[in-house]
């Protein structure tokens, strides 16, 4: 039998089912029950515009269970501790509160992007040592020499992964609250100040370097160009003679006898 155009565009498999050629699967249109082009659109691009990089990225550190008590029992709900940064220098915190947790996940991220911070770096380190303290978490925060690694705990490890910092020693001095850890790790990250502005270098900065060698230069300058005629007169011993004192004669106290005291003393006595 003569093949038809229909089988004509389609290719048999080995398992005896039809399938469509490429061409005819390009040129092929879906129309609907009134003969109108349905346009699906290309769903692949919908999936690449999706993955496209992200200018924060977000982290969870800690979900916490609550409870509120009311007429009639207690009502549970869930809190987030969210951090979200862009791994370079800005960074935020935030809490939020929800009946679940993508909920409060979400509040908290949204709440931490209205609230960044940018902080200024030494390279891929903070620029000098802080401590600060928010209630009863006290952290301490020091540079460190490349190569070092981030030295720190859980709450301090995941804030200072989101940014560009890869070299930090700290340590947690105070109360173990997540919370107040947090945000003492921003606060600590806000006071850094770079390297131009510190005072010291203000100062050294604002003094010429000529100053330095002008104290040197001036003892040079007074050992080399001393005149000689002030020399002279200071060597040159007075005309007048000046008349030399005689020694001092030691007065020795002479010893008396005593027999002459004995005798004495008789004599004061028969007068």
């Amino acid at each position: 039998m003569p093949e038809s155009k229909d089988t004509k565009a389609k290719v048999i498999n080995q398992s005896g089912t039809l399938k469509m050629s490429d061409k005819m699967a390009a040129t092929r249109q879906i129309r609907d029950i009134s003969g109108r082009r349905m346009n699906r659109g290309n769903r692949r691009d919908r999936v690449r515009a999706n993955d496209a990089p992200k200018e924060f990225d977000e982290t969870t550190i800690h979900i916490y269970r609550v409870s509120r008590t009311v007429a009639g029992g207690r009502r549970m709900r869930f809190k987030a501790l969210v951090a979200v940064g862009n791994h370079k220098n800005k960074i935020g915190i935030a809490v939020a509160k929800g009946n679940d947790v993508t909920s409060a996940v979400q509040k908290a991220a949204t709440k931490a992007k209205k609230n960044m911070v940018t902080f200024s770096m030494d390279g891929e380190t903070i620029c000098h040592e802080v401590e600060t303290k928010v209630t009863g978490a006290n952290v301490l925060m020091k540079p460190a020499a490349p190569g070092t690694g981030i030295i720190a705990g859980g709450v301090v490890r995941s804030i200072i992964g989101l940014t560009g910092v890869k070299n930090l020693i700290s340590k947690s001095l105070g109360s173990t609250n997540k919370v107040n850890i947090a945000y003492a790790v921003i606060e600590g990250l806000r006071q850094q100040t770079p390297r131009k502005e510190w005072t010291t270098t203000a100062i050294k900065a604002a003094e010429p370097k000529t100053e330095k060698i002008a104290p040197k230069q001036e003892k040079k300058a007074e050992k080399t160009a001393a005149p000689k005629a002030e020399k002279v007169t200071e060597k040159k011993p007075t005309t007048e003679p000046t008349a030399k004192k005689a020694p001092a004669k030691k007065v020795a106290a002479k010893a008396t006898p005593k027999k002459t005291v004995a005798k004495k003393a008789t004599a004061k006595k028969e007068k």
